[in-house]
């Protein structure tokens, strides 16, 4: 499974291990400018943002002579306001939206001359797919949504 990396940070060695793929650093440089807004964004903007990482996804620059693999999902993060534009803009092209999911664990660190620094680690534990449909619905035999 292909998981192209959406957000702005590189992948972890294992995310990477669990099949995220960084984008091209041409890609990556667009990708962060898209992800940045230094003004109150419009509605269109917003759309409009979204449509273009969503084609970065498509258009990563991973592969030889424009031919770049299709990615299955994409790892995503970044201002919430411009989060779900992006799940619907990678849904309608086919690329299942996740969030990388993470565990705290605290360690101390013995750094000398009688000092102990406790560090917080964030350990990738996974990953949590967007959630597009509410899932308080059942969908009856006819098709139509009734709430459970």
């Amino acid at each position: 499974m292909l998981i192209i990396n959406l957000t702005q940070h590189a992948a972890t060695p294992d995310q990477i291990d669990d099949g995220v793929r960084n984008l091209a650093p041409d890609e990556l440089s667009a990708l962060r400018g898209a992800l940045t807004f230094d003004e109150l964004p419009s509605a269109e903007e917003i759309s409009a943002r979204a449509e273009f990482i969503a084609n970065l996804a498509v258009c990563n620059g991973l592969g030889e002579d424009g031919d770049d693999p299709f990615p299955d999902a994409a790892m995503i993060g970044g201002a919430p306001y411009l989060m779900s534009a992006l799940e619907r803009e990678l849904t309608v092209i086919g690329i299942k939206p996740v969030y990388a999911f993470s565990i705290r664990e605290s360690q101390e660190v013995d750094i000398g001359d009688g000092v102990i620094e406790k560090r917080a680690v964030f350990r990738h534990a996974g990953f949590v797919d967007a959630v597009l449909e509410d899932p308080r619905q059942s969908h009856d035999e006819d098709g139509s949504d009734s709430p459970r």
